[in-house]
C-alpha cells in the first residue's frame, strides 16, 4: 500500500501555527507533498523542517517569500531532482521529485496566471515546457519498470464539474479553453490519468480550493485544482481518494484542503 497526500499550504510558516504540524503528526500517509511553502528550510520550525520519521526534499524559490515545494517521505529517496530542466523555472520553487522504490513522486506548483498580464504568459511558457518533460519522464520510468505520480496545485479546473461557478469563470485563468485543452494533452498524448476523476467520474467536485473572500467555503463554491496525476499502471491501483476538507471555516490552516489517495500493491 502507498498513501500520498498533497496540499497547497499557502505559506508553511503560517500553516504550521494554525494546524499543519498536528495534521502532519496524525497523517497515515507515506508521502506528503506541499506547495506554496514560501520559506527556506531554515525559516521553518523544526517540526516541519526536519520532522521525526520523515525525509524532506525542498525546492525554494530564488525570489524570497514566493512559491516553494516540498516532499515529506517516510522512505529515504534514492534520488531527488529539483526542476525539470527548463532554465527559466529551475530555481522558481515549482517542481521537486523524489525517486522511491517503484515510483517517482513529484510535487508541482503550476503558475496561477492572470489573463492579460505577464503572469499568464509565464503560465503558458511553463505549460509548454512541462508537457514534453511529462512525456519524457513517463518513458524513462516505464523503461525502468517504475510508475510516476505528479501531485500538487495544477491551477487548472479541467471540466465544468471541477468548479462551482464555471459559467462566470470561462474567461478567467484556471478555466480558459486553452488551459483545459492542455490538460487534455496531459491525459491524452502524455498518457497520464487524473486519479480522483477515475475513482469518481461524475462530480461535481469534490473541490480542493475555496477563496478566503466572501462565503466561498461556507457555500462550497470551490475549485478542484489540486490533482494527483499518475501513469496508468499506478492509477489502476488507486483505491480511495479523499479531500480532507476542514469541518468548519475556523479550522482551516490553508485555503486548500489536502487530497489523499491510497494505492494498493
Amino acid at each position: 500500500m502507498l498513501t500520498v497526500s498533497s496540499v497547497n499550504v499557502n505559506g508553511l510558516r503560517a500553516a504550521a501555527k494554525k494546524g499543519f504540524v498536528e495534521w502532519l503528526a496524525a497523517t497515515e500517509a507515506d508521502v506528503v507533498c506541499c506547495q506554496e511553502v514560501r520559506a527556506e528550510l531554515g525559516e521553518l520550525p523544526s517540526e516541519v523542517a526536519a520532522p521525526e520519521g520523515w525525509h524532506v526534499a525542498h525546492a525554494a524559490s530564488a525570489v524570497k517569500g514566493r512559491n516553494g515545494v516540498m516532499v515529506f517521505s517516510r522512505i529515504e529517496p534514492e534520488l531527488v531532482r529539483i526542476g525539470f530542466g527548463e532554465a527559466e523555472f529551475e530555481d522558481s520553487g515549482r517542481y521537486v521529485e523524489v525517486h522511491l522504490p517503484g515510483v517517482i513522486v513529484a510535487s508541482l506548483y503550476l503558475p496561477s496566471g492572470d489573463v492579460g498580464t505577464p503572469r499568464q504568459e509565464e503560465k503558458e511558457r511553463f505549460m509548454a515546457a512541462f508537457l514534453p518533460y511529462l512525456v519524457e519522464l513517463r518513458g524513462k520510468a516505464e523503461a525502468a519498470g517504475s510508475e510516476v505520480l505528479v501531485v500538487g496545485d495544477w491551477n487548472i479546473a479541467h471540466a465544468e464539474v471541477d468548479l462551482k461557478n464555471w459559467k462566470t469563470n470561462r474567461k478567467n485563468s484556471g478555466f480558459l479553453p486553452e488551459e483545459r485543452a492542455w490538460l487534455d494533452r496531459v491525459y491524452g498524448e502524455a498518457g497520464y490519468v487524473d486519479v480522483q476523476r477515475r475513482l469518481a467520474p461524475e462530480g461535481p467536485g469534490p473541490y480542493t480550493w475555496w477563496s478566503y473572500r466572501g462565503k466561498a467555503f461556507d457555500n462550497d463554491a470551490g475549485w478542484r485544482i489540486d490533482l494527483q496525476v499518475a501513469t496508468p499502471g499506478l492509477a489502476e491501483r488507486a483505491k480511495l481518494a479523499v479531500v480532507e476538507r476542514a469541518e468548519t471555516y475556523a479550522q482551516r490552516w490553508s485555503d486548500h484542503a489536502p487530497v489523499t489517495v491510497t494505492y494498493s500493491d
